[in-house]
C-alpha cells in the first residue's frame, strides 16, 4: 500500500491552524442561558447593541434567568472585569424582553428601546479579592470591615476552625459549599457569596 505525502505548504497551514485553535480562547461572549430563555443570534445582536449604547463596549457574558415564582424571565449583560489591586469591577445591564414579561409591561421613560427589548442604565458591580493560600475568592465589597478581617474569617471557615452556636444544626453545615462559603452579619447577607 502506497502512502501519499501531504505537501509541506498544507502541513504548515494545518499546524498553524491547530496552534491558533489551541492557543487562542474562543472569541465572543460567554453565554449562560436557562432552558426557557434562550436568545436567537438576531436577538443576541440586539442585546449586544443595547449594551454598547449603554456604555458596555466589551461584553464578557450574557445571562438569562427565571424570575421565580413568576413565569417571567430576564436578561443580564456583564462587561469585562477591571482589576485594580484587590478591587474588581464590571458593568451590568439588565435588559427586559417584552415576550418574556407580563402582558402590558412597558419600558420606563428614560429606557433605551430597540424592538421588543429595553434597558435602563448599566450599573457598576464591585467586588473585593480575598486570598486563602493559593486560592482567590471574589466577594461583594465589604463595608465597615477590613479585607484582613474578611480573610481571617474566610481562613477559619475553610480550615474548619469554628464552633457552631446553639441555634445552628450541624447537619445544616453539610449543605454549605465551602468553595463558595457565605458570609453573614447579624442576620443579613453582609459580604455576599464567595466564589473563586
Amino acid at each position: 500500500m502506497m502512502k501519499s505525502r501531504i505537501p509541506v505548504r498544507i502541513r504548515r497551514s494545518a499546524i498553524v491552524l491547530a496552534m491558533i485553535g489551541v492557543s487562542v480562547p474562543s472569541f465572543g461572549v460567554e453565554r449562560d442561558y436557562v432552558d426557557r430563555a434562550r436568545l436567537a443570534k438576531s436577538e443576541e445582536a440586539l442585546v449586544l447593541k443595547m449594551a454598547r449604547n449603554r456604555g458596555i463596549e466589551e461584553v464578557a457574558k450574557i445571562t438569562t434567568y427565571n424570575m421565580f415564582p413568576t413565569p417571567f424571565r430576564g436578561i443580564a449583560v456583564q462587561g469585562l472585569d477591571r482589576i485594580e489591586g484587590r478591587e474588581v469591577s464590571h458593568r451590568v445591564l439588565s435588559v427586559s424582553y417584552r415576550k418574556w414579561l407580563e402582558p402590558g409591561a412597558k419600558p420606563g421613560k428614560d429606557d433605551l428601546v430597540i424592538g421588543d427589548f429595553w434597558a435602563g442604565q448599566a450599573r457598576v458591580v464591585k467586588k473585593t479579592i480575598l486570598r486563602h493560600g493559593k486560592d482567590e475568592f471574589r466577594i461583594a465589597t465589604p463595608r465597615g470591615i477590613s479585607v484582613g478581617v474578611c480573610e481571617s474569617v474566610l481562613a477559619n471557615l475553610l480550615d474548619g476552625r469554628y464552633r457552631l452556636g446553639p441555634a445552628v444544626e450541624e447537619k445544616m453545615m453539610d449543605g454549605v459549599d465551602w468553595s463558595k462559603p457565605p458570609f453573614w452579619e447579624t442576620g443579613r447577607s453582609y459580604l455576599g457569596r464567595l466564589r473563586s
